[in-house]
């Protein structure tokens, strides 16, 4: 398997801008995210306030970021990381399929959402609830699974359990024609809250329960502090000091994870800031 220098989850502002200065610096970089940059930037209506660039359009804008970072040879490779492990010398990143890659160091640039956890989500994570499918499905290999599914993009997840579960039932919070299979079964419905003592086996929705014996909620990110275990958090973001770095050795964050002010500006400038600190913690762990 490939060993990268540094790992970018996160195609925004922040995500590129490490890219493009790691790629100056000659680092062999992986770059996870949407090819489209991001959906934040693509649908804001206008940018005022990014230096050399007034009154440009979030279309625009995120067109502009691609075609430099084609310009540069840089490509993204479409995938969600649902978990990264820290394996000591360097890092282990759990892709949206089977896929599994590895760098020495990782610049975290995922920007940051506010969904709440449904009730009880992360009282159970672990026992009977899961965001991973390729981790945890062999778990459920014949029983009663649930799937809460975000988007349509995530739906090869669901095939892959079905073809592991003895019965699955989906709810997509998604309004997509869902493709037919033999064993799911298709509510729609909005998730409350998830039951259960020692484990979770119950899912209450709007207008409906669903029993199971595993239950996948499969989101276009997992929460940080399930993305890499030990993180340490500063509320809904990623703690860091001024060089960008986290607490844990190797692993860097910026953009909007960091914390306000939420700008493009902002979060390009710390992308510049978190590559150039990758690029001294590799000169210094050879």
């Amino acid at each position: 398997m490939d060993r990268f220098d540094v790992a970018i989850i996160g195609t925004g502002p922040a995500g590129l801008e490490a890219a493009l200065t790691l790629k100056n610096r000659n680092k062999k970089i992986l770059l996870l995210g949407n090819n489209n940059s991001s959906d934040k930037v693509y649908k804001a209506h206008e940018i005022k306030n990014y230096l050399g660039l007034p009154n440009i359009s979030g279309e625009d804008f995120s067109k502009a970021f691609i075609e430099h970072i084609k310009v540069m040879g840089i490509e993204i490779t479409e995938d969600v990381i649902s978990q990264v492990y820290d394996m000591g010398d360097y890092f282990a990143l759990q892709g949206h399929g089977q896929e599994m890659y590895e760098a020495k160091s990782v610049i975290i640039a995922t920007g940051v959402k506010f969904d709440k956890p449904y009730k009880g989500e992360e009282e159970f994570l672990g026992r009977g609830v899961s965001y991973c499918a390729t981790c945890d499905a062999p778990l459920y290999k014949g029983k009663n699974i649930c799937v809460v599914l975000e988007s349509a993009d995530e739906f090869d997840e669901v095939e892959f359990l079905a073809s592991v579960a003895n019965e699955l039932t989906l709810i997509p919070l998604y309004d997509d024609e869902i493709k037919s299979i033999s064993n799911v079964k298709v509510v729609k419905d909005k998730p409350i809250e998830i039951k259960g003592e020692r484990k979770a086996n119950k899912l209450i929705l709007e207008n409906n329960e669903v029993d199971f014996d595993g239950l996948f909620i499969l989101k276009k990110s997992v929460p940080l502090s399930y993305l890499l275990q030990g993180i340490e958090m500063d509320g809904a973001h990623i703690a860091v000091n001024r060089q960008m770095e986290t607490n844990i050795k190797g692993v860097f964050a910026c953009g909007d994870i960091t914390g306000k002010p939420y700008q493009y500006i902002k979060a390009a400038g710390e992308g510049n800031v978190a590559a150039l600190s990758a690029v001294n913690f590799l000169a210094n762990n050879k």
